[in-house]
């Protein structure tokens, strides 16, 4: 039965994909065209997952995309500095934007990610983590992943949100695709080309691992 469930739900997610890909790739194109550049503006964060202090004078910006190594890599060595050092001081806010670079598993991860903050904020980070460290020590681009069972086994260890509601999400009944696609809006908005992207006020690293030059922008901002 739970086997015949998830052919439904992974026929369903299969069409609803189809539709999204559609929505995300051509409703923020007219908003791109016109965008300020990446380094004149800041990162509007309204309504995303933030740690740290909101109202903090530096704001850090992680795009990034559950199917990307370097996001992984990432995550697992400058992120727990950038902690230590400045989100758990309240000297940044620290938000995190979905970048949707490598298809249909990045959309996937993404809404998931989304229901999971809708339904209970509080829990977000620990899933967040936890699709991160689900994602195989030799991933490749191409190597699938990604899938509705994976998303609601790690949601069901890690949060208490309704595993119902999260694969409605996953599905063309999803509820959170706007906010996917405001996020994609972003990623053209602000000329993301690769992933992980960091922004600290508005200003693009040209290396995201490059700790010294992150520090120099935090401190920069820092009264």
């Amino acid at each position: 039965m739970k086997q015949n469930k998830l052919l439904v739900i992974a026929t369903l997610l299969a069409v609803a994909l189809v539709a999204v890909v559609v929505v995300l790739i051509n409703q923020p194109t007219e908003q791109a065209e016109t965008a300020a550049p990446a380094t004149t503006e800041h990162v509007s964060t309204e309504g995303q997952p933030t740690l740290g202090d909101a109202d903090a004078p530096v704001s850090v910006v992680e795009f990034g995309d559950y199917k990307c190594p370097s996001c992984k890599q990432w995550g697992e060595t400058v992120y727990p500095k950038l902690k230590e050092d400045y989100i758990d001081t309240g000297k940044i806010s620290f938000s995190y934007i979905n970048v949707l670079f490598h298809g249909q598993e990045s959309i996937l991860a993404s809404l998931a990610s989304e229901s999971v903050y809708k339904q209970d904020p509080d829990a977000f980070w620990e899933f967040h983590k936890a699709l991160y460290d689900a994602q195989p020590a030799s991933q490749q681009h191409d190597e699938a992943w990604v899938t509705v069972e994976r998303l609601t086994e790690i949601a069901s260890e890690t949060t208490s949100v309704d595993v119902a509601k999260l694969e409605d999400d996953l599905s063309e009944n999803s509820t959170v695709l706007e906010q996917v696609s405001l996020d994609d809006g972003l990623v053209k908005e602000h000329g993301v080309q690769f992933t992980p992207s960091i922004m600290i006020n508005g200003v693009m690293l040209e290396d995201p691992f490059d700790y010294e030059t992150i520090e120099r922008l935090i401190e920069q901002g820092t009264p």
